[in-house]
């Protein structure tokens, strides 16, 4: 992202808000950085008529709303839309650039389940989980592209339950991950989401009915007693208790767009 034109960066009055991340924006320069590392968000809640009309109203922007408006109506394909803004500002490098032509030529020969996989892997990183566990959830009725595929599915859908604390249906997806990959990481995975969803006597009979080796056991209870170790590092006084709990609140509506 090295070169852009600063004196033609202007900060809008008004934001432009991007639905799939819950974000507003100010710059052209926030909007490139967006396109460029949330390719497979680019759909058309920002490929529309409203940012055309941010573009030119708040940005004075107006030739480039001219260009984009000729993508909009012939339906181009995604770089007819991401190079006129890029090029505004030269914000990528020619090395940058075809690194970007590389992403977008490998975008369009993805069947549609590796697309959805790695759009909900995009909503994960933007904290947007409840998106994430649906888009996941429709990328499990495409047909799987390869054999153990579905297993990273699984894998990266019980993430996204757990960062909202959805224990069980975590540990549903994790142990879904492991009944296809049959990985050690896969079964570390969904034994250490066990024992802290079912608790130690009902671990202890899971790595019993799995004939789990003494070595993968200690490598899991050292993952769990580092785990255990870092949340009892974490102590919140009674006072701050409302602030975290409203904190987490307005997160977990963000993540839900509610």
């Amino acid at each position: 992202m090295s070169g852009y034109i600063l004196c033609q960066v202007k900060k809008a009055q008004k934001p432009y808000f991007i639905e799939n991340i819950s974000t507003n924006i100010y710059s052209i320069e926030e909007l490139c950085f967006y396109l460029c590392h949330n390719l497979y968000l680019v759909d058309e809640s920002i490929r529309n008529e409203e940012l055309l009309r941010w573009l030119e109203e708040e940005l004075g922007l107006g030739k480039l709303a001219v260009k984009l408006q000729s993508h909009l109506r012939r339906n181009e394909a995604l770089e007819e839309f991401l190079y006129p803004i890029l090029k505004e500002i030269n914000y990528l490098s020619y090395e940058e650039m075809r690194s970007l032509n590389g992403q977008l030529d490998k975008m369009e020969e993805e069947p549609l389940v590796i697309h959805r996989k790695k759009r909900g892997d995009c909503l994960v990183e933007n904290g947007m989980y409840v998106n994430a566990i649906q888009t996941y959830r429709e990328a499990l009725k495409a047909e799987e592209p390869r054999p153990g595929f579905y297993a990273g599915i699984y894998h990266n859908l019980g993430c996204a339950y757990s960062y909202l604390f959805q224990k069980e249906e975590a540990l549903e997806c994790f142990e879904k991950a492991y009944g296809i990959s049959h990985t050690l990481s896969a079964l570390r995975t969904f034994l250490i989401a066990f024992y802290h969803c079912k608790g130690k006597e009902a671990y202890e009979s899971k790595l019993k009915e799995l004939e789990v080796d003494i070595t993968t056991r200690q490598k899991i209870q050292e993952e769990i007693d580092r785990i255990k170790e870092q949340s009892a590092k974490i102590e919140v006084e009674e006072k701050e208790i409302d602030s975290v709990l409203e904190r987490l609140t307005v997160e977990y509506h963000r993540s839900t767009s509610a």
